[in-house]
């Protein structure tokens, strides 16, 4: 008896297995969880619930008040003007020192001017409501933050967006940067309010992936706790471990990403 129901357990966890490894074949070529239904048609105003105002300004002015006060580390960098903007690091982000480095979690190699300079090269008129600066160093604010390489995830952003060109299922106006929620060429996935709270749901949903650790700022990704709950105590660790997570079939996806920052790199 006892064993008649292991064997059951046992078929059952071997059908679920099966289930989550069968690739969804879309359009857009988006997964984020094959066992649950996107959740698309979010309303701004539920997104938007993060308690962050608007503002164009991003730079941290006092950064060391901030080191003694928080314990935390911050990072400077210049902006194209020659001033530096200063953007919390999170400190268990390990230091990244090589361009071969393929881990997901770390510390940007590239410069802020770098990512500029190679999106407007590769697109002098991106699709965005913000500057090609404001955006970039958005990347560098949240994933700074959280631990996430921000040079990298930038150059995913730039893959997942044709250099902010777009022309597939996802919209400039949703300011939707990686494609969440779009799992065929009629759901267009997910639309946030602003730039930064699109850029802030990415950063989430990365490390949805690749930790167990909840976000520093409240979750604004609306599939964070899919990939969480499906995932569990698993975690990713480089960037070719989004092949066929992130993108279906995913074939040299996490490569691809890792190209287009080497190439920022060359800047």
């Amino acid at each position: 008896m006892k064993f008649g129901k292991a064997k059951k357990l046992t078929v059952a966890i071997l059908a679920g297995a099966f289930l989550f490894t069968i690739p969804v074949v879309s359009h857009a070529k988006r997964l984020h969880d094959p066992q649950v239904d996107t959740k698309s048609g979010i309303k701004q105003s539920t997104i938007g619930n993060s308690g962050n105002k608007k503002t164009k300004k991003v730079t941290v002015t006092s950064g060391k008040d901030l080191e003694k006060k928080s314990g935390k580390k911050f990072t400077k960098r210049k902006n194209k003007s020659g001033e530096e903007n200063e953007f919390e690091t999170n400190p268990l982000a390990p230091k990244t020192v090589s361009p071969s480095d393929t881990s997901i979690f770390g510390t940007p190699m590239a410069t802020q001017q770098q990512c500029v300079k190679y999106l407007l090269k590769n697109n002098p008129r991106p699709k965005i409501p913000v500057s090609a600066e404001e955006i970039v160093s958005y990347y560098y604010e949240e994933a700074a933050r959280e631990g996430i390489r921000p040079d990298v995830a930038f150059a995913q952003a730039l893959k997942e967006t044709g250099f902010f060109r777009y022309g597939g299922t996802v919209t400039p106006d949703q300011n939707n940067y990686c494609g969440l929620g779009t799992t065929s060429a009629t759901v267009k996935g997910t639309y946030f309010p602003n730039p930064k709270m699109g850029v802030r749901a990415h950063i989430q949903h990365l490390l949805a992936y690749t930790s167990t650790r909840r976000p520093q700022t409240q979750v604004i990704d609306p599939r964070y706790d899919v990939v969480r709950r499906s995932y569990g105590a698993n975690t990713l660790s480089n960037w070719q471990d989004l092949n066929g997570r992130w993108a279906v079939p995913g074939r040299g996806y996490g490569q691809d990403i890792l190209k287009m920052f080497r190439a920022i790199l060359a800047q």
